[in-house]
């Protein structure tokens, strides 16, 4: 079971134990050679199985681990021929099947290796649980899904497939170094198995480590250059580097291979909206529900073009689909969101709300907020980085003053001061990064709850603060053009600012920030497609923005002038003087260009693209009023947080 496991190192040892006990036992020398080969010792076990095999030729496990034994040190035509050898005599091996899809990788045949696979797969005797486990996470029944996958590995802790299926509920889950470790053991397994390399690239996207999911990609896409997912992967890690041309191509690619695949047309219209091409993210949204009329998704996508106006005839089928008990309840929220938008532009706001209410109360059952823990979360923060810990950590943290992070709450303003910043000739814009998040979820550990981050930050080293530094710079390296200053704009920073002021102590933050009322209701008629769960109730969103402000007057105090305030009312109505506040807290020089960022040509990636690609316009200020009997619940929940925004009205 060790051996299987993976922990060949202790599995060793006891073999070598046995083996000079009992140096006749064949299975005792079949199991010491496994063990040296996956410790490298690949010379070595030749002779032991070769030894074996003289003894016992009909030893089919011995043969197929020679065979692993004979690619590992490049004799490739041998391994092919032993495993032949073993699928003549046994055609429904699954393992043997499996070595010899690897194999043929080595010797360049991908599509002989595809259909050696695919037999591994059809002739697994756990296939059954497999493709139940399959369709259980495919139905979002995570736990279903993890409880039969672990039932194949108690039986078989090396069931590669297992291991991969395990994987993608970890992904799914938001535990992607675990996934990453479950998939690199498949690997060892199968080095060459399409399926954890296709759960390879987005483990390793999850973690941040971009060029390494795109070689992961581009690798998948050498030995399945047929299969969609190749380059749905290649479309993945290119948008994440920002190279949204390329992804778009490598989307558009997949479709021509899987032409009535309704997701794929859906991120085709993503990408280019993204690009700020607008009429073909429509026609790709269109093309979407054109292929299914039920696309709840591209429903919503239309209208979080913000200024897409949805026609009777659009709205009716809407309904409809919300009518029709038979179809599967999963986009009743976006159907919702999207009815609320389309209301709304009727100016219909009872309508509107009332849709997107239910649209909020359907997101709230499937991703649950628990705002007294987040509320506790930000105590123990402020409590954490208080003055003493930045005296005592004062000049740790790498010296860099490259990024600039723009922080606040969503639908504040942040995209349209990330917009101006990235108009600046020494800026690179890049977009919403997890690099911070993936940081203080490695500092978390695995009971976050009361002893991981930020109270795990007494136990770093001096050394450590810097390391986190480079760490960041390093990961967002593949994003940066070479230009001076680069922006990571993901509003959920606010709560770190302790963190990153103590790992890069020189970079700059800017906050964004907008009037209670209007920011919190421009976000509860988002829907979001991950994160921000906190924002599905009105009672939630106000408690959350309070948090926000308590976090933020931390920050004030406890660092005083390392957060520039941007108030979004203030910059619509005098943009050219808070344009130059905010270039000056950057300690960059005025250029008119920051003036006209509408006309920057640049991909942005967040429910703002269409209105920063427009000049500023102040019809959004007080827009919460049209919804005020309704909005009474954030109003109460807000409390007299407002009071200190009346000017701002």
């Amino acid at each position: 079971m060790a051996l299987r496991a993976g922990r060949t190192q202790t599995a060793g040892q006891w073999l070598r134990a046995l083996h000079a006990e009992s140096p006749a036992d064949l299975n005792c020398r079949w199991l010491l050679a496994v063990a040296m080969l996956d410790q490298g010792e690949s010379a070595e076990c030749v002779g032991l199985l070769e030894g074996v095999l003289q003894t016992a030729p009909e030893f089919t496990h011995a043969r197929v681990d020679l065979a692993r034994c004979y690619r590992s040190i490049g004799r490739h035509a041998e391994a092919r021929e032993q495993l032949r050898r073993v699928l003549e005599r046994h055609p429904h091996h699954a393992p043997a099947w499996l070595a010899y899809g690897d194999v043929l990788v080595e010797l360049g045949h991908y599509p002989d290796a595809r259909t050696a696979f695919e037999r591994a797969r059809q002739c697994d005797p756990e296939k059954p649980r497999i493709d139940a486990a399959t369709k259980a996470l495919l139905a979002d029944d995570r736990k279903g899904a993890e409880e039969l996958f672990r039932q194949v590995l108690q039986r078989d802790p090396g069931h590669a497939a297992a291991l991969c299926g395990l994987a993608a509920v970890s992904l799914a889950a938001d535990v992607p170094g675990d996934a990453e470790r479950l998939l690199r053991h498949a690997l060892r397994l199968s080095p060459h198995l399409p399926l954890a390399w296709r759960g390879l690239g987005p483990a390793l996207l999850a973690l941040g480590r971009l060029t390494e999911a795109e070689a992961a990609a581009r690798y998948l896409r050498t030995i399945e250059p047929e299969n969609p997912q190749s380059w749905i992967a290649t479309a993945a890690a290119a948008a994440r580097l920002l190279r949204q041309e390329e992804a778009l191509a490598a989307y558009e690619q997949a479709a021509q291979l899987q032409p009535a695949e309704v997701r794929l047309r859906t991120s085709i219209g993503h990408v280019n909206k993204t690009l700020g091409l607008r009429a073909a993210s429509e026609a790709a949204y269109k093309a979407a529900i054109a292929i299914d009329p039920f696309n709840a998704e591209a429903y919503w996508s239309l209208a979080d073009l913000k200024n897409y106006t949805f026609s009777d005839a659009e709205v009716d089928a809407m309904e409809r689909m919300l009518a029709d008990g038979q179809r599967p309840p999963a986009g009743d929220a976006q159907l919702y969101f999207a009815l609320g938008k389309a209301f709304e532009q009727r100016r219909q706001y009872a309508k509107a709300f009332e849709h997107y209410a239910r649209g909020n109360a359907r997101r709230r059952l499937d991703a649950p907020f628990d705002i007294d823990a987040f509320e506790r979360r930000g105590a123990r923060i402020r409590n954490s980085f208080n003055a003493e810990f930045f005296a005592a950590h004062a000049g740790m943290g790498d010296a860099s003053a490259a990024p600039i992070f723009i922080i606040g709450l969503p639908r504040s303003g942040s995209t349209l001061v990330e917009q101006i910043l990235a108009s600046h000739s020494q800026v690179e814009g890049t977009m919403e990064l997890p690099n911070i998040l993936n940081i203080v979820r490695d500092l978390n550990g695995p009971s976050p709850a009361d002893a991981g981050y930020p109270e795990s930050l007494a136990a770093l080293p001096p050394r450590g603060f810097a390391a986190l530094g480079e760490r960041y710079l390093a990961e967002t390296a593949p994003l940066r053009q070479g230009r001076a200053r680069f922006i990571d704009k993901l509003p959920n920073n606010f709560s770190h600012v302790g963190l990153i002021s103590s790992i890069m102590p020189h970079a700059t933050v800017i906050d964004a920030r907008r009037h209670p009322m209007d920011c919190c209701f421009s976000i509860y008629k988002q829907h979001f497609a991950e994160g921000q769960t906190f924002s599905y109730d009105l009672a939630d969103l106000g408690r959350y923005y309070r948090s926000y402000l308590a976090t933020m007057g931390h920050w004030d105090a406890v660092l005083p002038g390392k957060v520039l305030r941007v108030q979004y009312e203030q910059l619509v109505r005098e943009p050219e003087r808070q344009i130059r506040r905010v270039l000056q807290h950057c300690g960059l020089a005025f250029e008119p260009a920051c003036l006209a960022f509408h006309e920057t040509h640049r991909a942005v990636r967040t429910a703002s693209a269409e209105q920063v690609r427009q000049p500023i316009y102040s019809s959004g200020i007080g827009y919460w009023r049209h919804f005020g009997a309704e909005l009474e619940p954030l109003r109460a929940a807000l409390g007299d947080a407002l009071l200190a925004f009346r000017q701002f009205e």
